[in-house]
């Protein structure tokens, strides 16, 4: 059964092709998560059929003393690799139910859902935002609880607009109307398969 800090690592590698090469130890410092709840996760994202792990292509695979240098220094990656049907599929129609939620009461933060700029022009009204709970948030809002504790800390952190849009995305599919959920959904399927 996959945990709330699954899908904030699913996130991450869809974020940039760039992470799908992390070690775990990199993963667990920018999200703020301990480095045994990555590696679990891994294994339940895998086993979810969310996740694949592939080795890389060998450039010295002719070569065998190039290959023994490898191995001797350990210097093979592991490839993460999402599986993006799934991970759409997923997103789109498992998430909200997995992991329901509801607004609470007003406090600062950090702007989610439907208030992020992802969303920016897509939402009228003058009810408060939708805010992660964040001491050092700039925003006030009533509370709405991140898919992990650690997502605002994160997000504050180590910057990255695009694993902050997919958050954002997924939590207004999690809250929000049927208008912004399908715009929602419009730009989270552009965005896994760009």
């Amino acid at each position: 059964m996959l945990k709330p800090q699954d899908v904030v690592l699913l996130l991450k590698l869809l974020a940039n092709s760039e992470h799908l090469k992390w070690s775990q130890a990199q993963m667990a410092r920018d999200l703020c998560i301990s480095v045994s709840e990555i590696n679990a996760g891994i294994k339940r994202l895998i086993s979810a059929g969310l996740l694949l792990i592939t080795p890389p292509v060998l450039i010295g695979l002719f070569d065998p003393s190039l290959n023994e240098l490898l191995h001797s220094r350990q210097q093979i990656e592991k490839l993460y690799q999402p599986v993006l049907k799934a991970c759409e599929e997923f997103l789109i129609s498992g998430v909200k139910y997995m992991f329901p939620v509801k607004l609470g009461e007003i406090t600062s933060g950090i702007a989610t859902s439907y208030a992020a700029p992802v969303l920016k022009g897509y939402t009228i009204g003058n009810d408060p935002i939708p805010v992660w709970p964040y001491a050092m948030g700039q925003q006030r809002g009533m509370s709405l609880e991140p898919l992990y504790p650690s997502v605002p800390k994160s997000v504050s952190l180590f910057p990255d607009t695009e694993f902050y849009d997919l958050l954002c995305l997924v939590d207004t599919l999690r809250q929000g109307n049927i208008r912004e959920r399908a715009q929602a959904t419009k730009i989270l399927t552009e965005r896994i398969h760009s």
